[in-house]
């Protein structure tokens, strides 16, 4: 294998980053294409909605707060180490559909792949970042644009594979391909030779963990972090209804729908520069910002506001998903990275677990989306006001 001189911002650190960018494109993706997976799986094995909803309910709990767990349990491992687990673990899980035959089988399938995906994220998200030093907001922006491709294009090719081979053989298809892609992210995206790992033994970040939670600053950014995301599953839950209700048609509601994971590449692109220009914190912030415009756009039924609505939304959750990264690694010790966002990423899925939920009954109580609305947008301003107090320069 050719080498590349090691150094901060280098030639070997982009490729870091652009091979961890393809392997992001199968985190998200597959977790939040569960509505489409959701309707297979119980059409194919039988099982009510509503037991098959349970099912991905525990993938997304493995995801997010699983392999938060992991993320904490890991700070010392090998990064490549972990990512080649996560390899394993879901090429071993690609034959499952074909397998398995009762629900617990099943459960058992997709709880094992949330947490090999949400692991893999974790490592990506905090061991890439480590590479640079000036340009660490931009490079943090190209993995997460490969987030958001993921979001863009695996629902679609889940839905193909389903509709052209069946559950099973498209299951083992994207898993395949999937374990591919971490496999070549082993070998590249490891922490760089001159991150240290003093400090990070498991009893160390333990009392680390138990010394921070106890801190008004962590409680704080615990909260902001859970409510600066949660705000996007509360819309999921009931935005293409919204669409629909405002003259579209289901297809164009859920393609419009869709359209704001589009938008957000863009601003996972410019995110990062524009953070490494005014600073991660203002860039959050505005980033948050623009989301909250873009929600309180919805509350005005005139159609020719939804597409400005669709943008504002789509840039703002661009810019956080890329921004929150680099922001906690400089409020905490980055040689702690995969603690950090392990962590935070529970702080996710709490709210991942929680919002729908909240999203479907608002809308079923009040009779209108006019509540499911007001509660996004408040949502919105507590993570604001929960971050700015936080970040404030006093707490630092």
């Amino acid at each position: 294998m050719f080498r590349l001189e090691e150094r901060p911002d280098g030639p070997r650190s982009w490729l870091v980053a652009v091979v961890g960018a393809v392997a992001m494109v199968f985190t998200f993706g597959t977790p939040l294409s569960y509505g489409i997976l959701q309707r297979a799986v119980s059409e194919t094995f039988g099982i009510g909605s509503l037991p098959a909803s349970a099912i991905f309910s525990v993938m997304l709990f493995t995801f997010f707060i699983g392999s938060g767990v992991v993320g904490l349990l890991t700070t010392r491992v090998s990064a490549r180490l972990v990512l080649l687990a996560c390899a394993a673990v879901t090429a071993l899980m690609a034959p499952g559909l074909s397998v398995v035959e009762s629900y617990v089988g099943v459960l058992v399938v997709f709880a094992l792949l949330g947490l090999a995906l949400g692991t893999a994220f974790i490592m990506l998200a905090s061991v890439v970042p480590r590479w640079f030093d000036r340009r660490r907001g931009a490079a943090t922006g190209l993995i997460f644009v490969g987030n958001g491709v993921g979001l863009t294009i695996l629902p679609p090719a889940w839905q193909y594979g389903i509709d052209t081979v069946g559950l099973a053989d498209a299951f083992a298809a994207i898993l395949l391909v999937t374990a591919a892609a971490f496999a070549v992210a082993a070998l590249f995206c490891r922490r760089p030779l001159w991150v240290s790992t003093d400090g990070t033994s498991l009893r160390a970040v333990g009392r680390w963990t138990r010394g921070l939670i106890g801190t008004r600053r962590f409680q704080l950014l615990f909260v902001g972090m859970s409510l600066a995301f949660a705000w996007y599953q509360l819309l999921a839950a009931y935005a293409v209804d919204l669409f629909a209700a405002r003259g579209l048609a289901t297809t164009t509601a859920s393609l419009t729908f869709g359209l704001i994971g589009g938008v957000s590449i863009v601003s996972r692109i410019g995110g990062g520069y524009v953070a490494d220009r005014i600073g991660t914190r203002r860039a959050f912030l505005g980033s948050l910002a623009v989301s909250g415009v873009g929600i309180a756009t919805l509350l005005v039924p005139w159609p020719v506001l939804l597409a400005l609505a669709v943008v504002l939304i789509g840039l703002g959750l661009g810019g956080t998903a890329t921004i929150y990264i680099p922001l906690l690694m400089e409020i905490y010790d980055p040689r702690r990275d995969t603690a950090i966002v392990g962590i935070f990423n529970v702080a996710g899925g709490i709210g991942a677990l929680a919002m729908p939920p909240a999203g479907a009954a608002s809308v079923a109580l009040t009779g209108s989306y006019t509540a499911a609305v007001a509660l996004t947008l408040a949502v919105v301003l507590v993570s604001m006001a929960a971050i700015v107090d936080a970040t404030r320069p006093s707490r630092a």
